[in-house]
C-alpha cells in the first residue's frame, strides 16, 4: 500500500492533461467553499495544498480576491496553475515536507490529502499548524473511517488513505483547531468527507 501511495506524484504527472480534463467545473462543492470563506478575512491568503490544475477550486477563490498561493507535487499541474494565474503563487512541492515559512489565513486540502497513507497523514497536522494563522480556516476531506482503499486513474491504480474520525478530532485539538464542521459522505457534495475547522 505505501509504495501506491508513493506513486501518487507520478501518476499525476503522467496523467495531469487527463487530470484536469476530467476534473469537473461545475463547483460542486461550492456550499462548502463558501463556508470556508466566511471564515476568512476578505481579499485573505490562503494554501492551496495539492492545488491539481487550479480548476474549479483556486479558480473560485482567485474570482473573489483572494490570494491563491498553491502547491502540488506534479510539475505539469503546477504549469497549468501558472499559466492561468500568472499573478498568484504557485510551487512544486510535496505536502509532507512542506515549510514556507509564512503563516495563512485559510489551509485548503481538498482531494488531496487522502492520498496519504495514514502515517504520513498524522504528519501533515504539524505541517498544517505551522502554515496556519491565528483565527485560520482549515478544510480537507478524507475517507468516512480508518482504513486504505484503492481506486484507478488512467487505468492505474490510485491510493486512498483515512484515519478514524475521532483521531481527526484529536489531532486537531492537539494541533491547535476547533472543529467548525464535519460531514461524512455529504450527499450534496459528491459523497465527499469533509473536515472544516479553525485554528485557535
Amino acid at each position: 500500500m505505501s509504495e501506491l501511495a508513493e506513486g501518487i506524484a507520478g501518476l499525476y504527472q503522467r496523467h495531469a492533461l487527463a487530470f484536469d480534463a476530467a476534473r469537473g467545473k461545475s463547483l460542486f462543492e461550492r456550499p462548502w467553499l463558501e463556508r470556508f470563506q466566511a471564515l476568512l478575512p476578505p481579499g485573505g491568503s490562503i494554501l492551496d495544498i495539492g492545488c491539481g490544475s487550479g480548476e474549479p477550486l483556486a479558480r473560485h477563490f482567485v474570482e473573489a480576491g483572494y490570494a491563491l498561493t498553491g502547491i502540488d507535487a506534479s510539475p505539469p499541474l503546477i504549469e497549468l496553475c501558472r499559466a492561468r494565474f500568472p499573478e498568484h503563487g504557485w510551487l512544486v512541492a510535496d505536502m509532507r515536507t512542506l515549510s514556507l515559512g509564512r503563516r495563512f489565513d485559510g489551509l485548503l486540502a481538498w482531494d488531496s490529502f487522502f492520498h496519504l497513507t495514514p502515517v504520513d497523514q498524522r504528519s501533515m497536522f504539524p505541517v498544517f499548524a505551522a502554515h496556519a494563522a491565528p483565527g485560520a480556516a482549515l478544510m480537507f476531506t478524507s475517507g468516512p473511517s480508518e482504513g486504505e482503499a484503492i481506486g484507478s486513474f488512467e487505468g492505474e491504480p490510485l491510493y486512498h488513505g483515512s484515519l478514524a474520525p475521532q483521531e481527526y478530532r484529536t489531532l486537531l485539538d492537539r494541533h491547535g483547531f476547533d472543529v467548525v464542521a464535519h460531514a461524512v459522505e455529504d450527499p450534496n457534495c459528491g459523497g465527499h468527507t469533509i473536515w472544516l475547522a479553525r485554528a485557535r
